[in-house]
């Protein structure tokens, strides 16, 4: 097998990788492996072509991989920061630092106090904030 082809597998094995890993560290060495895989078409020696594979990875560690991650994180949102953070649900069961219920959008969320406060059934409350599939509330008319 060529050298070439070699390189070119492993690139694709570490775009793989990455699909499933969204990390964006192996997709560095997938373009490392294809660029390498280029020099392969004229440079036939393994002792060069793994120091300039090395070469190319740890540039695009250190200089591509900051700004991608920079890229895909600047200002963006999830789905539930965008649609629930901020905005005003009702109380359905008493909120408290250990438990309670919310409704907004005709759905129904598990809460929790922000305060720590006990907000009684039919308060309105503001979503603070979220841990996963719980939302944390505040009371807007507080006492």
């Amino acid at each position: 097998m060529l050298h070439w082809h070699i390189l070119l597998i492993a690139g694709i094995v570490f775009l793989i990788i990455e699909i499933f890993t969204p990390v964006l560290f192996f997709l560095n060495f997938a373009l490392a492996c294809f660029l390498t895989a280029i020099l392969a078409l004229f440079i036939i020696d393994w002792n060069i072509l793994i120091p300039v594979f090395v070469a190319f990875s740890a540039i695009f560690l250190i200089f591509l991989r900051p700004l991608l991650v920079k890229a895909r994180t600047n200002g963006q949102k999830t789905g539930v920061e965008e649609k629930y953070i901020g905005k005003t649900a009702k109380v359905v069961e008493t909120v408290t630092s250990t438990s309670g219920v919310v409704s907004i959008y005709d759905e129904r969320w598990n809460a929790r106090s922000e305060s720590g406060e006990e907000i009684p059934a039919g308060a309105e409350v503001k979503i603070v904030r979220n841990e996963s599939l719980l939302l944390y509330v505040e009371e807007v008319n507080g006492k």
